[in-house]
């Protein structure tokens, strides 16, 4: 009978360290999804941030006063704006 008790005692101290064992993983991975989360959180809210930055640096009247300012670049007069239709050829040059 103390035969079959000492080892039941072996089994259940090895259960209670399984289980201690396994809690801990546990509450180590769940310590580590926690900072991912926070991660992906602020990483998003950068995306956003470039996503306005990018619309705020391609805004058609920026680059147009940019273009003005610092290129000298303007507008041709209307009699010299010509449109070309996908796929047309050249025929020469002016």
């Amino acid at each position: 009978m103390t035969r079959i008790n000492l080892m039941l005692l072996g089994v259940l101290i090895a259960c209670a360290l399984a289980l201690v064992t396994s809690q801990h993983n546990a509450r180590k991975l769940f310590t580590e999804l926690e900072k991912e989360q926070e991660l992906a959180k602020q990483i998003d809210i950068e995306w956003g941030q470039l996503q306005l930055e990018q619309i705020t640096w391609a805004m058609h009247a920026r680059i147009e006063r940019i273009a003005a300012q610092t290129l000298q670049m303007r507008v041709p007069p209307h009699e010299r704006v010509r449109l070309v239709a996908r796929g047309a050829v050249a025929t020469g040059a002016r």
